[in-house]
Protein backbone atom coordinates (compact mmCIF):
# COMPACT_ATOMS: atom_id res chain seq x y z
CA UNK A 1 0.00 0.00 0.00
CA UNK A 2 2.85 2.39 0.70
CA UNK A 3 4.54 1.95 -3.02
CA UNK A 4 1.14 2.02 -4.08
CA UNK A 5 0.44 5.72 -2.57
CA UNK A 6 4.30 6.92 -3.30
CA UNK A 7 3.81 6.10 -7.05
CA UNK A 8 0.54 7.75 -7.11
CA UNK A 9 1.91 10.63 -4.89
CA UNK A 10 -0.84 10.71 -2.73
CA UNK A 11 -0.71 9.69 1.43
CA UNK A 12 -1.32 6.55 2.80
CA UNK A 13 -4.14 7.96 4.82
CA UNK A 14 -5.79 9.15 1.21
CA UNK A 15 -5.39 6.16 -0.20
CA UNK A 16 -7.26 4.12 2.70
CA UNK A 17 -9.96 7.10 2.38
CA UNK A 18 -9.96 6.51 -1.43
CA UNK A 19 -10.48 2.51 -0.91
CA UNK A 20 -12.94 3.06 1.96
CA UNK A 21 -15.04 5.43 -0.52
CA UNK A 22 -15.08 2.49 -3.26
CA UNK A 23 -13.44 4.80 -5.24
CA UNK A 24 -11.23 1.79 -6.66
CA UNK A 25 -11.57 -1.52 -6.84
CA UNK A 26 -10.20 -4.10 -4.22
CA UNK A 27 -6.60 -5.14 -4.01
CA UNK A 28 -6.06 -8.82 -5.06
CA UNK A 29 -5.54 -10.89 -1.91
CA UNK A 30 -3.05 -13.91 -1.03
CA UNK A 31 -4.03 -15.34 2.30
CA UNK A 32 -3.04 -11.85 4.66
CA UNK A 33 -1.34 -10.20 1.52
CA UNK A 34 -2.92 -7.48 -0.61
CA UNK A 35 -1.73 -6.79 -3.77
CA UNK A 36 -2.45 -4.03 -5.92
CA UNK A 37 -1.77 -3.42 -9.48
CA UNK A 38 -1.45 -0.75 -12.51
CA UNK A 39 -5.55 -0.76 -13.17
CA UNK A 40 -5.41 0.59 -9.21
CA UNK A 41 -2.31 2.68 -9.72
CA UNK A 42 -4.45 4.01 -13.17
CA UNK A 43 -7.34 4.42 -11.07
CA UNK A 44 -5.73 6.93 -8.47
CA UNK A 45 -4.09 9.25 -11.28
CA UNK A 46 -7.89 9.51 -12.68
CA UNK A 47 -8.91 10.41 -9.54
CA UNK A 48 -6.05 12.91 -9.63
CA UNK A 49 -7.28 14.78 -12.70
CA UNK A 50 -10.85 14.89 -12.18
CA UNK A 51 -10.36 16.58 -9.10
CA UNK A 52 -7.87 18.64 -10.51
CA UNK A 53 -10.89 19.37 -13.05
CA UNK A 54 -13.09 20.07 -10.50
CA UNK A 55 -15.01 17.25 -9.59
CA UNK A 56 -16.24 16.15 -6.19
CA UNK A 57 -15.24 13.12 -4.58
CA UNK A 58 -19.06 12.29 -4.55
CA UNK A 59 -19.23 12.84 -8.36
CA UNK A 60 -15.82 10.80 -8.61
CA UNK A 61 -17.40 7.86 -7.12
CA UNK A 62 -20.59 7.77 -9.17
CA UNK A 63 -18.90 7.55 -12.05
CA UNK A 64 -16.21 5.08 -10.61
CA UNK A 65 -19.61 2.90 -9.91
CA UNK A 66 -20.79 3.93 -13.98
CA UNK A 67 -17.41 2.74 -15.16
CA UNK A 68 -17.06 -0.56 -13.08
CA UNK A 69 -20.07 -1.65 -14.41
CA UNK A 70 -20.32 -0.13 -17.87
CA UNK A 71 -20.29 -2.42 -21.12
CA UNK A 72 -17.55 -3.91 -21.70
CA UNK A 73 -15.81 -3.34 -24.95
CA UNK A 74 -15.76 -6.47 -26.22
CA UNK A 75 -19.49 -6.24 -26.00
CA UNK A 76 -19.79 -2.69 -27.61
CA UNK A 77 -17.24 -3.87 -30.68
CA UNK A 78 -17.67 -7.58 -30.66
CA UNK A 79 -19.75 -8.77 -33.82
CA UNK A 80 -21.21 -5.35 -34.17
CA UNK A 81 -17.77 -4.01 -34.97
CA UNK A 82 -18.33 -0.25 -37.37
CA UNK A 83 -16.88 -1.17 -40.89
CA UNK A 84 -16.34 2.74 -41.79
CA UNK A 85 -16.30 4.18 -37.95
CA UNK A 86 -12.89 4.85 -36.12
CA UNK A 87 -13.60 4.00 -32.65
CA UNK A 88 -11.54 6.00 -30.27
CA UNK A 89 -9.82 5.24 -26.62
CA UNK A 90 -10.00 7.51 -23.51
CA UNK A 91 -9.22 8.17 -20.30
CA UNK A 92 -11.78 9.14 -17.89
CA UNK A 93 -9.99 12.21 -17.98
CA UNK A 94 -9.98 12.64 -21.44
CA UNK A 95 -13.92 11.80 -21.88
CA UNK A 96 -14.15 14.70 -18.69
CA UNK A 97 -12.11 17.24 -21.48
CA UNK A 98 -14.43 16.53 -24.16
CA UNK A 99 -17.86 17.35 -22.29
CA UNK A 100 -16.67 18.87 -18.64
CA UNK A 101 -19.19 19.14 -16.43
CA UNK A 102 -21.65 16.85 -18.74
CA UNK A 103 -19.80 13.93 -17.66
CA UNK A 104 -22.01 12.55 -15.09
CA UNK A 105 -23.02 8.98 -14.52
CA UNK A 106 -26.54 9.69 -16.12
CA UNK A 107 -25.25 11.16 -19.44
CA UNK A 108 -22.42 7.79 -19.13
CA UNK A 109 -25.43 5.27 -19.03
CA UNK A 110 -26.84 6.67 -21.48
CA UNK A 111 -24.30 6.53 -23.99
CA UNK A 112 -23.51 3.21 -22.92
CA UNK A 113 -26.92 1.85 -23.28
CA UNK A 114 -26.56 3.81 -26.86
CA UNK A 115 -23.64 1.71 -28.05
CA UNK A 116 -21.67 5.02 -27.86
CA UNK A 117 -19.12 3.62 -24.96
CA UNK A 118 -17.62 0.85 -23.70
CA UNK A 119 -15.33 -0.10 -20.93
CA UNK A 120 -11.79 -1.59 -21.33
CA UNK A 121 -10.44 -1.58 -17.69
CA UNK A 122 -9.45 2.26 -16.78
CA UNK A 123 -9.98 2.67 -20.67
CA UNK A 124 -12.82 4.06 -22.18
CA UNK A 125 -13.99 3.61 -26.02
CA UNK A 126 -16.25 5.58 -28.00
CA UNK A 127 -17.52 3.55 -31.28
CA UNK A 128 -17.33 6.42 -33.36
CA UNK A 129 -14.27 9.03 -33.84
CA UNK A 130 -17.67 11.12 -36.07
CA UNK A 131 -19.55 11.01 -33.24
CA UNK A 132 -17.38 12.01 -30.81
CA UNK A 133 -16.32 15.07 -32.18
CA UNK A 134 -19.83 16.05 -33.63
CA UNK A 135 -21.44 15.35 -29.84
CA UNK A 136 -18.54 17.48 -28.29
CA UNK A 137 -19.11 20.38 -30.55
CA UNK A 138 -22.77 20.62 -30.17
CA UNK A 139 -22.07 20.30 -25.97
CA UNK A 140 -19.33 23.28 -27.17
CA UNK A 141 -22.38 25.41 -28.92
CA UNK A 142 -24.16 25.11 -25.44
CA UNK A 143 -26.80 21.84 -26.10
CA UNK A 144 -26.73 19.73 -23.54
CA UNK A 145 -25.25 16.21 -23.38
CA UNK A 146 -28.06 14.83 -22.06
CA UNK A 147 -30.13 16.31 -25.40
CA UNK A 148 -27.87 15.35 -27.43
CA UNK A 149 -27.95 11.77 -26.52
CA UNK A 150 -31.88 11.95 -26.35
CA UNK A 151 -31.53 13.13 -30.38
CA UNK A 152 -29.14 10.39 -31.00
CA UNK A 153 -31.32 8.15 -30.08
CA UNK A 154 -34.35 9.28 -32.18
CA UNK A 155 -31.64 9.40 -34.72
CA UNK A 156 -30.74 5.81 -34.21
CA UNK A 157 -34.47 4.96 -35.21
CA UNK A 158 -34.94 6.63 -38.35
CA UNK A 159 -31.99 5.25 -40.00
CA UNK A 160 -32.27 1.09 -38.18
CA UNK A 161 -35.46 2.07 -40.33
CA UNK A 162 -33.81 3.76 -43.52
CA UNK A 163 -31.22 0.80 -43.26
CA UNK A 164 -33.94 -1.56 -43.30
CA UNK A 165 -35.58 0.07 -46.41
CA UNK A 166 -32.50 0.51 -48.14
CA UNK A 167 -31.19 -3.10 -47.70
CA UNK A 168 -34.68 -4.76 -48.28
CA UNK A 169 -34.60 -3.13 -52.11
CA UNK A 170 -31.17 -3.61 -52.76
CA UNK A 171 -31.40 -7.53 -52.08
CA UNK A 172 -34.84 -7.50 -54.03
CA UNK A 173 -32.91 -6.38 -57.02
CA UNK A 174 -29.78 -7.33 -56.52
CA UNK A 175 -27.49 -10.33 -55.97
CA UNK A 176 -26.54 -9.76 -51.46
CA UNK A 177 -23.20 -8.48 -51.89
CA UNK A 178 -24.05 -5.94 -53.92
CA UNK A 179 -25.06 -4.43 -50.36
CA UNK A 180 -22.02 -3.62 -48.97
CA UNK A 181 -21.12 -2.20 -52.71
CA UNK A 182 -23.98 0.01 -52.89
CA UNK A 183 -23.84 1.23 -49.43
CA UNK A 184 -22.29 4.45 -50.31
CA UNK A 185 -25.39 5.29 -52.71
CA UNK A 186 -27.39 4.92 -49.95
CA UNK A 187 -25.17 7.56 -47.14
CA UNK A 188 -25.50 9.80 -49.85
CA UNK A 189 -29.08 9.90 -50.62
CA UNK A 190 -29.86 10.30 -46.81
CA UNK A 191 -27.14 12.84 -46.55
CA UNK A 192 -29.34 14.92 -49.84
CA UNK A 193 -32.35 14.48 -48.17
CA UNK A 194 -31.27 15.36 -44.48
CA UNK A 195 -29.62 18.57 -46.11
CA UNK A 196 -32.91 19.54 -48.15
CA UNK A 197 -34.81 19.04 -45.42
CA UNK A 198 -33.15 21.33 -43.17
CA UNK A 199 -33.27 24.18 -46.22
CA UNK A 200 -37.08 23.60 -46.24
CA UNK A 201 -37.30 23.73 -41.73
CA UNK A 202 -34.77 27.34 -42.48
CA UNK A 203 -37.07 28.73 -44.78
CA UNK A 204 -39.96 28.17 -42.69
CA UNK A 205 -38.38 30.17 -40.26
CA UNK A 206 -37.43 32.59 -42.45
Amino acid sequence: MEELARLAGITVRTLRFYRERKLIPPPRREGRLAWYDDQHLARLNTITALLERGHTLNGIAELAEAFDHGRDVGELLGMDAPTEETPVRLTPEELADYFADDVTPENLAAAMDLGYLGIDGEEIVHISRRLLDVSSALVREGIPLAEVLRAGREVRAHTEAMADLFAGLILRHAPEEAVHRLRPLARSVVDAELSLSMDRRLNKQG
